[in-house]
């Protein structure tokens, strides 16, 4: 599955320039130009690696990444700036940035950062099993069981749920599904998502105690003790 990357960038060409690169060497990419909307997003939707540009309207960038380390989330961050004093880096990396890149930059270096960074984190967060109330499941084994009872996943069932399970108790849309689970980049317009998780409803909730896998109409699904 392609890393999630959001590009927060308000001068139009630039975020066409990094966009348009980044998806060319195969990341999904999502983009928004302000702060109070790039806060938004990263709060709502998980993400790989976060690329902020430091001078955004509504909110700057170091405001929005204050923000996010106080909320807990670790999400690594690549600042861009022309602000790229040696004072100024250190402000930025002060605020919880894991790179600081001074503007003008050019995207082989961004693409070089960014791969860093995200090999550092897979290392970091290497998961052995996932979890979610009394549902776990064992990466190495491919073995799921809930109250302790196996349960026989086919693979695009596993696949579906190990995604739930990375983003517990936050909504998984059915966009992200379609891009992370079928590296689909359209809507089929078919009942795809749907057949796939009443068939994984009924493997991981029918005959247990209260339901964990709720969804949220109009948009997606969430995997959560939480009703």
């Amino acid at each position: 599955m392609p890393y999630r990357l959001l590009v927060v960038e308000d001068d139009a060409n630039a975020a066409e320039f990094v966009c348009k690169g980044l998806r060319q060497e195969g990341f999904a990419v999502e983009h928004v130009a302000a702060g109070p909307d790039a806060l938004h997003m990263a709060l709502s939707e998980p993400f790989d690696l976060i690329v902020l540009d430091r001078n955004i309207p509504g909110v700057d960038g170091l405001s929005v990444l204050k923000a996010l380390r106080a909320a807990q989330n670790e999400t690594p961050v690549i600042i861009l700036s022309a602000l790229a004093h040696a004072d100024e880096r250190v402000n930025g990396l002060r605020a919880g940035a894991d790179d600081y890149l001074g503007k003008p930059y050019t995207f082989s270096e961004l693409h070089l950062r960014i791969e860093n960074l995200l090999k550092r984190r897979a290392g970091k967060d290497a998961q052995t099993s996932l979890s979610c109330g009394d549902l776990t499941m064992d990466l190495l084994t491919r073995r799921v069981t809930r109250a302790g009872k196996a349960i026989d996943l086919l693979q695009r069932e596993f696949q579906i749920l190990e995604h739930l399970l990375r983003n517990k108790d936050r909504v998984v849309t059915r966009t992200m599904l379609l891009e992370q689970v079928w590296d689909y980049r359209f809507d089929p317009h078919t009942s795809l998502i749907d057949t796939h998780m009443s068939r994984l409803r009924k493997k991981i909730d029918d005959g247990f105690g209260a339901p964990l896998l709720h969804t949220i109409r109009g948009v997606g699904y969430r995997l959560s003790e939480q009703p």
